[in-house]
């Protein structure tokens, strides 16, 4: 008898251990691993729209916007490819053991990053950056020097024709040969947005541009002075304006200018890139 009991218990097959359960603990992992992926995906996707609308312009130089490109493939795709695992049969058990045995020091409670990057980004989502203005302008100070930290520094050209010349071409101009008598009587074709400094008389307007550098937190205004024949009140600041005259000098809070006496100021739109280099 002993032996047919032996026998049988042989012959039974072992008992598997209970299946664990997903516990409460572990759901809320998983869905803390989601909240992740998707401030991911909106950050990758806030990038992307800016370079396909245009207005990753105003906040990088032209020489960085591909790295603001592929970090925005890269974090679409890696949002599908944890999307994808998370789908996976064996996705939610080992993503939610994997991050219960995680070791880690937050500022914040758990999730709570991953929900500040994510409402940020949805809020990235409807915003469209806009170019500085006037105000930015006449705080940070309107200069006629160019700055050297410019990360493809363009070679002075003196055959140029005044006429061909942007702005910032005036003023680097200026960079080169600062006797503004030398350029008097040439003819100048220029482009920028209006200010209104409260030092300059009332038949004065700044016609001014930001140079950039690196992004928009390094940009600064130069500009010319435009003399009118109207009170600077018929143009509003910001307005862009494409100014046609000639180069005089006139002495300006007791310095010798190089001003443009504008025969003709047309309004014109917003370029796609304000910012000059």
């Amino acid at each position: 008898m002993v032996r047919q009991r032996r026998r049988r218990s042989l012959n039974q097959p072992a008992k598997q251990p209970p299946t664990p359960k997903f516990s409460q603990r572990s759901a809320l992992t998983y869905w803390l691993i989601w909240l992740d992926v998707l401030a991911l995906l909106v950050w990758g996707i806030v990038l992307l729209r800016f370079w396909i609308t245009g207005r990753v312009n105003v906040l990088l130089h032209p020489d960085y916007v591909w790295l603001a490109v592929m970090a925005g493939i890269m974090l679409v795709g890696l949002a599908g490819a944890k999307v994808l695992q998370l789908l996976g049969r064996e996705g939610r058990r080992q993503t939610a053991d994997s991050r219960s045995t995680a070791q880690h020091f937050s500022l914040l409670p758990q999730g709570w990053s991953s929900l500040l990057l994510l409402v940020v980004g949805i809020f990235g989502l409807f915003y469209s950056p806009q170019a500085f203005a006037s105000q930015v302008a006449l705080e940070r100070g309107v200069t006629e020097t160019l700055t050297m930290t410019r990360s493809q520094p363009q070679s002075f050209r003196g055959g140029t024709r005044p006429e061909d010349r942007s702005l910032v071409d005036w003023v680097r101009t200026l960079n080169v040969y600062p006797e503004p008598d030398a350029y008097e009587g040439l003819p100048a074709r220029i482009e920028g947005f209006v200010i209104h400094p409260p030092e300059l008389a009332q038949d004065y307007i700044m016609l001014a541009r930001f140079v950039i550098t690196c992004c928009a937190a390094d940009v600064y205004p130069v500009g010319l002075p435009i003399k009118i024949t109207e009170r600077r009140a018929a143009y509003p600041p910001d307005t862009w304006l494409r100014v046609e005259g000639q180069m005089v000098t006139e002495d300006l809070n007791g310095l010798r200018q190089l001003v443009v006496d504008a025969d003709e100021l047309i309004a014109i739109d917003e370029p796609a890139n304000p910012y000059d280099y």
